[in-house]
């Protein structure tokens, strides 16, 4: 499974990573990083992402929010499970961020366990 992980801070990499460090060795996921949304249309624009699956997303971010990525990626991929990260449960980001076809609204600090939940199974 390919994940591409959107978000400006850079430390959430080493965490992703160590969180999915049995998944990650035993192949059953691929974990990308963006550390803007300019990066990730980037990456969205490349090769590589005809097998992305899933886009984890933060929300606050500079230049171009993850609600605006949202928007503008959902448009062109419709299919593609995306969820986004906040550390702020904002109900108005929350509605937007489901109002622009968001799989899932989820809120910082990740629990990871619920994630791998949500990622494979489905269900939180």
């Amino acid at each position: 499974m390919t994940i591409l992980v959107i978000d400006d801070e850079r430390d959430i990499q080493r965490l992703f990573e160590q969180r999915f460090r049995k998944e990650r060795r035993n192949g059953t996921v691929d974990l990308h990083f963006a550390f803007s949304a300019k990066e990730a249309l980037g990456f969205l624009k490349a090769e590589k992402a005809k097998d992305l699956q899933i886009i984890l997303s933060d929300i606050n971010m500079p230049q171009m929010s993850g609600l605006e990525l949202l928007k503008g990626v959902r448009q062109q991929h419709p299919l593609l499970r995306i969820y986004m990260i906040t550390a702020f449960d904002d109900k108005q980001n929350k509605q937007k961020a489901f109002d622009f076809g968001a799989t899932d609204y989820l809120t910082k600090p990740i629990n990871f366990d619920s994630l791998k939940k949500l990622i494979f199974n489905g269900e939180e």
